[in-house]
């Protein structure tokens, strides 16, 4: 017999309170990127430098990393076991009436998610700590200008603008199925609250969705127009 730590329905579990922990921080990061459209990036600067120079920081990131990486791992293994598992082609058809497209593609959505926060990594959190940023006076302070290289890279390159607005787009789709779902591995899969969580799973992706993509859009609209 397997152990419950060997079995699927553990697995499950686990992904869902790493999903859940990944949301919050999704949640605080949005909040935090959306400050990139307010005044001329004094604001954002501020935030970025308080949480560049606030200790805890660093045990958040090291306990962010592993969160991703053990939803990672777990998330393919599901998938691929669930590839694995589907019915033969003849069986398709019956299947889809009882599963959304999200739900049978998280694997391929995770996989296109990974990608994109590769890139952001190396864009922005790998410059920033390893790299050379460009500084500017606030409060009579000298800081790291994270506001402009964010917005640099926005303006200047229209196809990373692109890249973003899918990777937003990717992520919200993630958010469709992964949200509620992980409310369900929980044990809240009932006629009560299931339809309730459809609902909200549908709005935090489309708020989600619709505030990264925002911010590209943004930049290369100022950029240009």
């Amino acid at each position: 017999m397997r152990t419950f730590s060997s079995s699927s329905i553990a697995r499950k579990f686990v992904m869902s309170i790493t999903g859940a922990f990944l949301i919050l921080f999704i949640i605080f990061h949005l909040s935090m990127n959306l400050l990139l459209l307010f005044d001329d990036g004094t604001t954002y600067n501020l935030a970025a430098h308080f949480l560049e120079s606030f200790p805890v920081i660093r045990v958040i990131e090291l306990t962010l990393a592993a969160g991703f990486l053990i939803h990672i791992i777990l998330g393919t293994l599901l998938g691929y076991k669930n590839y694995r598992a589907r019915p033969k082609k003849y069986k398709v058809k019956h299947s889809k009436n009882t599963s959304s497209w999200t739900s049978r593609n998280m694997l391929l959505l995770g996989g296109f998610i990974l990608t994109y926060l590769l890139i952001h990594l190396m864009n922005f959190f790998w410059k920033i700590k390893f790299g050379e940023v460009p500084q500017t006076m606030v409060n009579g302070e000298q800081i790291n200008d994270t506001y402009n290289l964010v917005a640099g890279l926005f303006k200047q390159y229209w196809w990373y603008d692109v890249i973003y607005v899918l990777g937003a787009i990717f992520l919200g789709l993630h958010l469709l199925h992964g949200f509620w779902s992980a409310f369900q591995s929980i044990g809240l899969d009932n006629d009560t609250w299931r339809p309730r969580l459809q609902i909200i799973s549908i709005i935090f992706a489309m708020i989600v969705a619709v505030g990264f993509a925002s911010i590209p859009i943004y930049f290369f609209i100022v950029a240009n127009f």
